[in-house]
């Protein structure tokens, strides 16, 4: 199914003062018609006249059924009688043929997403009528017009376990617009949901490429090496790969996905505390040998200055019992106690 835009002329404000002009015409010719009949003068002339309009009042609003305003990055798919006519892409006031009718099916449909905000099919309220003849609730009305505009898909979070796993809990926003009215009315039942299904389905095959955070022996651009490539890290790259699995799958829906961004990530509730621990554990390992390296060249560097400058003689034994000394003061928890020692060295 190719698209077909109308090159039809903005003629709407013509056709409009026509049918009106003509609605008036047919009523005037109406009343003579009946004012002949009256007189017993033209009964004949009046019966013709009369029939005139009555006709021409039920059949002259026809041409206004094809009046069409189209506002910009909007579009409206019209088929006659079945047959696929022809989409109003640009902005302005326009006249078709009437016998067209307007078709979208995700019309009613609604999504957590920037212009379907109210989440879901909901009847219309009840429209109530006042004592003072006041209008109150809203009118059910179905607007078929298909935005172009850009929109942003915020997708429900989703628990998917990693490449080695462990369940994580992620969520993704998605910006997307209808580049192909045809392809997205006519290819695919509804094109919102089935963009929001593909959205997911296409999280759930990246994410399980990829681990939470960086681990050893993991191929996650499956060029057969390891890489540093994780959830937490690459969040850029793996939504890149969610854009282009995303695109891959709506091509022939007729839509273009612009961006997604991942907007939540964290382990699942049920792992996240055992998780937790593990990086602390592992931070206080990291914390712990940038301790140790540090001592061990604070007391390389004491030794080199003691020796160098020639104030103390030190045997070994007393070397290593320094030693022992600086690194228990200098790796320690807690701060030192010192013991001052009065005597002799020896």
């Amino acid at each position: 199914m190719q698209e077909k835009v109308l090159s039809v002329k903005r003629n709407g404000f013509k056709v409009l003062f026509t049918t009106v002009l003509a609605l008036i015409v047919f009523v005037a010719l109406f009343v003579l018609g009946l004012v002949l009949i009256d007189s017993e003068k033209a009964v004949a002339l009046g019966g013709v006249m009369l029939v005139v309009g009555v006709l021409g009042m039920v059949l002259g609003w026809i041409p206004l059924a094809g009046l069409h305003v189209m506002k910009p990055q909007e579009a409206l798919v019209l088929t006659l009688f079945g047959k696929y006519y022809g989409t109003l892409k640009n902005d302005g006031f326009y006249w078709v043929n009437p016998f067209c009718t307007s078709f979208n099916p995700a019309a009613k449909t609604k999504l957590n997403q920037s212009g379907d905000v109210n989440g879901g099919n909901k009847a219309a309220p009840a429209v109530i009528f006042g004592a003072n003849g006041a209008v109150s609730g809203e009118a059910a009305i179905t607007n078929n017009k298909i935005s172009l505009k850009i929109m942003t898909l915020n997708n429900s979070r989703q628990k998917i376990n990693d490449c080695l796993g462990n369940p994580v809990e992620i969520g993704i926003a998605v910006m997307w617009k209808v580049v192909d009215t045809a392809k997205a009315v006519f290819n695919v039942d509804n094109y919102k949901e089935y963009l929001s299904l593909q959205c997911d389905t296409a999280v759930r095959n990246i994410v399980r490429i990829y681990p939470y955070d960086v681990a050893e022996n993991v191929d996650t651009t499956g060029d057969g090496m390891a890489d540093e490539g994780s959830l937490r890290g690459s969040s850029e790259i793996v939504a890149e790969r969610i854009r282009q699995e995303i695109q891959s799958k709506v091509n022939e829906a007729g839509l273009e996905i612009i961006e997604a961004r991942i907007t939540y990530l964290a382990y699942a509730p049920e792992i996240a505390a055992v998780m937790l621990q593990r990086q602390q554990a592992r931070a206080i390992i990291d914390a712990r040998k940038m301790i140790v390296d540090g001592a061990v060249g604070m007391v390389e560097m004491a030794l080199q200055r003691l020796q160098s400058g020639g104030m103390v003689e030190l045997d070994d034994e007393r070397k290593a019992a320094m030693v022992s000394n600086l690194l228990v003061v200098l790796c320690g928890n807690h701060d030192a106690q010192p013991v001052v020692n009065s005597g002799t060295l020896y």
